[in-house]
């Protein structure tokens, strides 16, 4: 059985899912930017705690991780997933043995299905949730993404997706290249992130245990060196978007060792720089959100080599 759509098999030999538009066939080699082929590229399903309170709540969500990233961010915490160099770690499961893996992990956490890294794998996720539904599980969909996201991509998650979660990483084009290999970051995050408001609007609903059923979150990690253009980012949500928006403002960078020989990015954020930030969360406005105490860098530190296999 196929696992995709005619729809969605059309976009797989000349790919341009995401802002890259490689055009690469995804069929044949895995040859474009994300060196993704068709099939399920996935490093793990689990039981993950550590999203918001509103996404994680007390039992967890069930995050799928997708291998490979169309970003490829120097700094990136989940580099041993996401590389689309030498080795990560990576499975190739099929699509039953994905639904069983999945319906096992919601029975335990809080009903919710995130899909983290998704952007270059959205057929994947799309014939994912339809094999959730035709299992009779209808999850809370969660989609996980950096925001280098097309906005006609997007479009075709209308009614799929039911909490968008992105990442809003810079404001600054020189900072977007030199980090992400990415120039035009700002302005495609930008609009993919005006789509999901135009989606969902800026009300976050949650059900009467405070868990989110639908709406949007927006993510910013503060960089070392960076509070200005944390700044920028916050201004251009607030003036471009709004300001009702739900910001999570993140402190928990910490240096991998890809970045040991970078003198900016080779250490934690201070204190005064997330402060710095934070105060320009309250000028513009925004009283939405959640705020990351100083000691989650040393909290959040994957490391996908030593989780279980997903495979029971």
């Amino acid at each position: 059985m196929r696992p995709y759509t005619l729809e969605e098999e059309k976009l797989l030999p000349n790919c341009t899912l995401c802002p890259r538009s490689c055009e690469a066939n995804r069929f044949s080699e895995a040859s474009g930017f994300c060196k993704s082929d068709a099939g399920f590229g996935i490093s793990s399903i689990c039981c993950h705690k550590g999203e918001e309170p509103v996404i994680s709540g007390g039992k967890g969500i069930c995050n799928v991780f997708f291998s490979r990233c169309n970003l490829q961010c120097i700094y990136c915490q989940n580099y041993h997933i996401s590389r689309n160099s030498g080795f990560i770690v990576e499975e190739k499961p099929r699509l039953k043995e994905i639904i069983k893996r999945i319906c096992t992990i919601l029975e335990q956490t809080e009903n919710m299905l995130g899909f983290v890294s998704p952007s270059h794998q959205v057929p994947q996720m799309m014939a994912i949730v339809r094999g959730l539904h035709k299992a009779g599980k209808h999850p809370v969909i969660v989609y996980n993404t950096n925001a280098y996201d097309k906005v006609e991509t997007l479009r075709m998650l209308e009614g799929i997706i039911d909490v968008y979660l992105p990442d809003f990483k810079y404001a600054d084009p020189a900072l977007a290249i030199e980090y992400s290999q990415a120039a035009n970051y700002p302005e495609i995050a930008g609009l993919a992130i005006k789509e999901m408001y135009r989606q969902k609007g800026s009300s976050l609903i949650v059900n009467e245990r405070n868990l989110a059923e639908s709406g949007i979150i927006v993510r910013h990690l503060v960089l070392p060196g960076a509070t200005g253009q944390s700044i920028e980012v916050l201004k251009y949500i607030a003036g471009e978007i709004s300001p009702n928006l739900h910001i999570s403002l993140m402190s928990q960078y910490f240096p991998t060792e890809q970045v040991s020989g970078n003198q900016v990015l080779n250490r934690t954020l201070t204190p005064e720089e997330f402060n710095q930030v934070l105060e320009a969360f309250h000028r513009f406005g925004f009283y939405r959100g959640w705020l990351q105490d100083m000691d989650s860098q040393s909290v959040f530190r994957p490391d996908f080599r030593k989780e279980q296999p997903f495979f029971t």
